[in-house]
This record gives structure tokens, sequence and C-alpha cells, in this order.
């Protein structure tokens, strides 16, 4: 049987190992860098695997992202023409990324920032009370997890609207579109939650212009990826009192340097990329089902465009 590579800093690869042996119990799986004969492999399960390392691969048919987003392949410089690229489209994960979004929505509508700093003063203040069906969520991004976030944030009466480059439709959410119509889904939020793919399109999209385009005094929630911001922009918006405040789970550089400014900043949530991390449990029969396919000549799941990168 062909072999299967695999390589995750954040994974561990006996609990992947494990769990797809459930599903093919003759599994060879070589975890990097001891892979031996680079001839042997044919699927690759990796996030973010050394450059320059897919050449060396010459029999391999499918790269599999252990996670949703596959911007990590796509930066590789001599990426195999002929290898499929595909992606985990697992329901845990959408469920854990819906519930970190709705977290941070809910922390910013109940005021808890606030909150936190009066009790830090010794204060006993009651503020205005938020009234949710007048607070404007925007979800940029309306994939597997911008629609499952948009609709679990609108079940509980928030008024929810998404962006997406193509159009689309999400019951019970208001679709944005396309360059024209980004400007106006930007003028209507309150709380900007960014759930992209992180492609040449999209990179630095929450720059000083979007953010001006914000109603002042609104929030920042990132859980796409660190490049979508400009991280000067931010900051700068923050400073101003434009923003009033954002929730990040993904930075430019990761681990977020120590001296890096957003984790002093008093209107800054750090949170270290962990609104949505892989689960072998509950990804690994898909999985198996890809790796079952490539090496039977047949086509898997959830490929994504080379085109478009996601």
């Amino acid at each position: 049987m062909p072999a299967v590579l695999f390589y995750s800093p954040n994974d561990s690869p006996t609990e992947w190992e494990r769990r797809l042996r459930d599903f093919i119990p003759d599994l060879d799986m070589r975890v990097w860098p001891d892979i031996g004969d680079p001839n042997d492999i044919e699927f690759a399960l990796v996030w973010k695997l050394p450059p320059g390392n897919y050449e060396k691969l010459q029999n391999l048919r499918c790269i599999c992202s252990l996670g949703q987003g596959v911007d990590h392949i796509f930066t590789e410089a001599k990426l195999p023409p002929q290898v499929h690229i595909m992606r985990l489209v697992d329901p845990w994960m959408a469920q854990a990324m819906s519930e970190w979004i709705l977290l941070q929505v809910l922390r910013f509508h109940r005021q808890v920032p606030e909150y936190e700093d009066l009790e830090r003063q010794f204060k006993w203040k009651v503020l205005p009370p938020p009234e949710t069906s007048e607070c404007a969520v925007g979800i940029l991004g309306l994939g597997e997890l911008g629609r499952d976030a948009a609709r679990k944030i609108s079940a509980l009466g928030f008024k929810v609207a998404g962006w997406s480059r193509t159009e689309k439709e999400v019951e019970g959410v208001e679709c944005f579109y396309g360059e024209k119509q980004l400007e106006a889904f930007l003028n209507r939020t309150k709380i900007l939650c960014c759930l992209l793919p992180l492609t040449p399109k999209t990179t630095g999209i929450i720059n000083s212009k979007t953010i001006s385009q914000l109603p002042r005094g609104s929030y920042i929630v990132n859980a796409g990826r660190g490049q979508h911001v400009v991280d000067t922009c931010l900051l700068r918006a923050l400073d101003t009192g434009h923003l009033a405040g954002a929730a990040l789970d993904v930075f430019n550089e990761e681990p977020l340097p120590s001296q890096h400014p957003y984790w002093a900043h008093p209107k800054v949530s750090v949170w270290p990329h962990v609104s949505a991390q892989s689960n072998a449990d509950s990804a690994a029969e898909q999985v198996a089902d890809a790796i079952g396919k490539v090496f039977s000549g047949r086509v898997p799941n959830n490929l994504v465009s080379r085109e478009q990168q996601y």
C-alpha cells in the first residue's frame, strides 16, 4: 500500500494514526521528517509543511489540509501541478468556530469590556441595556464556517448580514457580494467578524479604508487569517476611538511576538489560534475516505480551486 505523510506542529500524529487505523487497518503513515522512501508517499495530511518538501514527493497525488484553510499550501513555490488539494469540512470544527464567534459577539454586545473596566475600578455602575434586534453583526465570508456562524447568531435575534465574493443566499441573513456591495455591508455593521479564506484578493482586506466604512464605535472579530488585517490600520483605529475593540485569534506572525502592541492594548483580546482546532475523532473518517479514493485512482471530496485558492 502507498504511504501517507503526516505533519502538523499542533496535532498529535499518534492520535491521528490511531483514529485513521479504525478505517484503514494497514495504514502506512510516515511522520515528517522520518518519511523513509519519499517515492512511497501518495497522500499528504499536513499543516504548514516546511517549504521545499512537496517537490521531493514525486508520486504525491493529494494534499489534505489539517484545517479549513489551505492558504499555507499555496505559499509553496514549487507546488506539484498534478496534485489534488483538499480541505477538511468538519461539522465539529464549524460548531467550534461558531461558538468562538458567538462568544466574541456576545462579549462586545453585552458590554463585557466596559463592565470589566468598572470592576477594576471598584465602581458599581449600570450601563444602558443593549438591544439585540438593533445590533448589526456582519460576517465576512459565507463559506461553510461563515454560514454556520451567521445562522447561529441570527437565531439569537441579532441583525445579521454576510458578504462574499460571489452571490449567495443564507436563510435569515441579508447577503451582500462583490466589491460594489462591500461598502454598504460595512456601513451597516457594528460587529465585523472575518471568516474569509486567505487569497491574494482578500489579503489586507481589513485596512484603513474598510475600517473607516464601519460606524464609529464598531468592533472587529478575526478568526480568518492574520494577513486579512493590516495591523497598523487596526491599531490606529482603536487608538483614535473609531473602533471600540477587537478580538483576534489569528495574526500575521504566529506565535504573536511578546513585544507586539496587541498584547498590552486595552481594547484587544488576544487568543492563540484556538477558535476551531482540527479533531481526529470527528474528521478521521472523511480523511480515510479521501485516502482510499486517492489510492484507488479516484477523486476525493472537498477539493479546492487552484485558481481561486479556496
